[in-house]
């Protein structure tokens, strides 16, 4: 059977009966032959001299404490790539929901950077991955596969008390779904500061049968020295107190090893597959740096049949060679697949929680 969705450089060449549609301020419902059609918007008086098809809407702005709906999608199909740019307010501050279906409980809800993980995105720095891109200047870029039987709504909610301006455009395919896909979910979680001795839940609350495929952490550090001994572990199928699948340290589950270390200073990588981006101050065992690390699991998914939970220590040094509980502020967004749409159970207190300080 002609592959219809999991497109890569082996099936590229591969014909299909699916359709390409895309959705932007140029053509919002993503109609064939309906793009380029605006007659008022943002580029209006750029394009007062050129009139209709000559870039009248480039962007929407969206009012303060108002929701946007970005895609309204009907029918079946897969969002394969998502591309968009904020100006004007903290990407905190502006929220991404994505409801699949026809639910009207969100299966992604996160703010806007840690979806694209790029919490700390007024400074810009390259990250380049297998499912995420940032390019300069914060242009944000996601391709994870999202499928969809019956319909897609995808909506950003501004939290801010301004109004931001959204560059977006939503590239999907329209075409039949095999019964084995499931359903992308994305929950955001932080713990400002990490209560001593208690670990940072990644995940949890999740019932079902998928495969956990990625984690977006944004870690600030609150004391000197080396920050990450901690160990993740993910809880399948019924784990209680211990799991079945527990690492050996953050940067080793980063795919670094030795602190990030190189001639006394934080080695940045980015991989297609892991990450490690350090953001100001510099230097080397600082206390409040901050850091941005991923971790797609593209080829090697975790999966799971009825539930699954993840957690994360935080660990440092202390005197007398002893694991210090660090009390750090962290920020995680997990990425999954599961059989149905579900709430991801995302953390979205209010602004000032989610504001990074």
């Amino acid at each position: 059977m002609n592959p219809i969705l999991g497109s890569d450089m082996a099936t590229l060449s591969r014909m299909t009966n699916a359709r390409t549609r895309s959705i932007c301020a140029e053509n919002p419902t993503g109609e064939k032959g309906r793009g380029g059609m605006a007659t008022t918007g943002t580029g209006a008086g750029c394009a007062r001299e050129l009139g209709q098809g000559w870039k009248i809407s480039p962007s929407v702005r969206i009012d303060p404490h108002t929701v946007y709906t970005m895609a309204d999608i009907k029918g079946s199909g897969a969002i394969q790539h998502i591309w968009l740019t904020p100006a004007g307010i903290p990407t905190r501050y502006a929220i991404l929901r994505i409801y699949w279906d026809g639910s009207d409980i969100p299966s992604v809800e996160c703010p806007l950077g840690d979806f694209f993980a790029n919490a700390y995105n007024t400074t810009f720095k390259q990250l380049s991955s297998l499912a995420v891109c940032n390019n300069p200047r914060n242009g944000m870029n996601c391709y994870w596969e999202m499928p969809f039987r019956t319909g897609c709504r995808i909506t950003v909610e501004n939290l801010a008390d301004e109004v931001f301006t959204l560059y977006y455009q939503i590239d999907y395919t329209e075409c039949e779904v095999p019964e084995d896909c499931g359903y992308f979910h994305a929950q955001f979680r932080r713990s400002n500061p990490l209560p001593y001795k208690n670990v940072h839940t990644i995940l949890d609350g999740i019932s079902g049968r998928g495969q956990y495929v990625g984690t977006y952490m944004a870690w600030g550090v609150n004391n000197s020295g080396w920050w990450g001994e901690g160990e993740i572990k993910f809880y399948l199928d019924g784990d209680e107190e211990f799991p079945t699948i527990c690492g050996t340290g953050t940067e080793d589950y980063f795919c670094g090893a030795y602190n990030f270390d190189n001639e006394h200073r934080y080695e940045p990588f980015c991989t297609p597959y892991s990450g490690m981006i350090p953001f100001a101050p510099d230097g080397l065992y600082n206390s409040q740096q901050r850091f941005s690390l991923y971790r797609w699991h593209v080829t090697d998914p975790i999966r799971f049949a009825e539930d699954i939970r993840v957690t994360i220590q935080a660990l440092g040094w202390r005197s007398g060679g002893r694991y210090l509980p660090l009390q750090d502020d962290i920020s995680s967004t997990a990425f999954f697949y599961l059989d149905k749409p579900v709430y991801a159970g995302s953390q979205l207190i209010d602004r000032d929680y989610l504001e990074i300080i």
